[in-house]
């Protein structure tokens, strides 16, 4: 049903963990945190991938939790001289949540051939790559929260980085340790972003190499702690609006 994952069985130096998705977990201390906007600058280049790909829904702006981008300045810092990073996506309205669910899922199931699949098999890998559109703010998709952020490197031609798969690609090789067994410069690029942005205070999704997460719930999973950001579904409810950066 899906594709063997070539993976390392032990992380040795700078290697990438090779860990699972990250289960429900509820823990929260919710706090007060204001959005600011990203704009192209020396540490970063946007480019939203899902007005690019005519979402109904899309956000256009790249939007942010202010300490996720504190984190994200540091990670940047840590680059190669002329790298920067590129975002892909951050928040996202409840709204794109939902369209993306219901128009990846057929999609995930052709690919993945689970046409013969009980809903709960074919759920359990959709959710690998979307998450379930719960309207729960308390335990919400990470992407209302504005804690998760989709990335990738550009170097200083402007190219963006082999990482081996294109975003949003729905394989097996999108986990981020895939490639870890085999001595390519794929590994080496998602080693580098990989290690810049855990090294920031990032968490990353394991079959996502370009996804990671501050203060949400997958962030609080990992680190055992509380999440710090409680979903928000609405550009309106974006407390003081956002501020440019």
């Amino acid at each position: 049903m899906t594709e063997e994952r070539k993976t390392t069985e032990s992380a040795g130096p700078g290697a990438i963990p090779d860990r699972a998705d990250p289960e429900r977990y509820e823990a929260r201390d919710f706090r007060l945190s204001s959005f600011l906007e990203i704009t192209d600058n020396e540490f970063f280049a946007v480019e939203m991938q899902y007005p690019l790909l005519g979402m109904r829904n899309a956000q256009p702006r790249c939007l942010v939790r202010e300490e996720v981008y504190e984190r994200l300045i540091r990670a940047a810092k840590a680059l190669p001289g002329g790298m920067r990073l590129k975002f892909l996506d951050a928040w996202r309205p409840f709204a794109l949540q939902k369209e993306l669910y219901e128009t990846y899922s057929a999609q995930i199931i052709r690919d993945f051939g689970l046409e013969d699949c009980s809903e709960e098999e074919r759920c359990a890998v959709i959710r690998k790559f979307v998450s379930d559109p719960v309207p729960d703010r308390d335990v919400p998709p990470v992407h209302t929260t504005g804690g998760a952020v989709d990335v990738t490197i550009i170097g200083e031609d402007g190219e963006e980085l082999d990482m081996g798969t294109g975003f949003d690609a729905f394989t097996e090789k999108t986990w981020t340790a895939y490639f870890e067994a085999l001595p390519e410069i794929i590994r080496e690029n998602r080693r580098l972003l990989y290690q810049v942005m855990t090294g920031a205070g990032f968490t990353n999704l394991p079959s996502e190499w370009w996804h990671f997460d501050y203060g949400d719930r997958f962030w609080a999973y990992y680190e055992k702690k509380p999440a710090i950001y409680r979903g928000v579904f609405t550009e309106e409810e974006i407390d003081g609006g956002s501020k440019e950066k």
